[in-house]
């Protein structure tokens, strides 16, 4: 079975570029206080194209890596990119589905998931058997965003209703654009102890011109700026509504505009002991 009906983001180059990009602006944001010991055995599953997977083995070169996919196509830009920035890291990629992962029980010390949840079907499916590959007091990190967390000034109308047709359209391929809230409450359903979930924020602002190019335009718009064709065959808005709204969004990345959005970022362990 595969774990995501329908990536609505679909698999192109310029969604490929997208994610190194925004991988690249939130690499400190997001993987700071991830670090594994020399000699661990790490899964990170769905990697997708390595976006993240570059930053993993930077922060982390001693650990023995295993990135996993649905998608051979990503899986071979993902070597690829591992290769270009770390060709020393020693990375074995596996074509799979994180529903039925080919590895022994306790087979990891560690696993790593970062923007997959949001995709899935079947999100406690998934972490349970992400946690029947982790070995007793091994630890799982969790990455999601939510997208009820983006505000910005101008706010309009127009703008919140792009998004909101993006999170309808991921609702509709199986997924859920609000995963990042429901992170700890995963993690424990699925068995997970000592669970920890920090917020992580993007706020930026004029005093942060980079930020706003980096994260508002070329991240956050392009995300939702990518679905347009899929929104207007499904008739969530008009064309001339959805450029006003785009046009909107746009407005958060210059002058006095600002623009917010909320990461959160779960650990949990796999008990030493566990009930039947």
């Amino acid at each position: 079975m595969d774990s995501l009906i329908g990536y609505v983001h679909g698999y192109s180059e310029r969604e490929a570029r997208r994610l190194g990009d925004q991988a690249d602006t939130l690499a400190e944001l997001l993987h700071a206080g991830t670090a594994y010991p020399v000699g661990s055995r790490v899964l990170e599953a769905g990697c997708g194209v390595g976006a993240q997977t570059v930053h993993l083995v930077a922060n982390s070169p001693g650990a023995r890596w295993v990135a996993l996919d649905r998608s051979a196509e990503s899986l071979a830009t993902a070597r690829a990119r591992v290769a270009a920035v770390a060709p020393a890291a020693e990375v074995r990629w596996c074509h799979a589905d994180v529903y039925e992962l080919p590895f022994r029980d306790a087979e990891f010390d560690h696993v790593f998931v970062c923007f997959l949840l949001e995709h899935l079907s079947n999100r406690e499916r998934a972490l349970v058997e992400l946690r029947r590959v982790l070995r007793p007091g091994g630890t799982l990190t969790v990455i999601e965003g939510d997208h009820g967390t983006a505000f910005f000034h101008p706010d309009s109308p127009y703008a919140r209703a792009v998004i909101d047709c993006q999170a309808r359209l991921q609702e509709v391929a199986g997924g859920d654009a609000h995963t990042g809230r429901a992170v700890g409450p995963l993690l424990r359903g699925a068995g997970f102890g000592d669970v920890s979930v920090e917020v992580r924020t993007v706020y930026a602002d004029a005093a942060r011109p980079d930020l706003r190019g980096d994260f508002v335009l070329d991240t956050f718009a392009a995300m939702v700026g990518g679905v347009r064709e899929q929104a207007l065959e499904a008739g969530l808005m008009t064309p001339a509504d959805w450029d006003r709204g785009m046009a909107d969004l746009r407005r958060a990345a210059g002058g006095d505009g600002t623009f917010h959005y909320a990461f959160f970022k779960g650990v949990g362990v796999r008990p030493a002991l566990e009930v039947a």
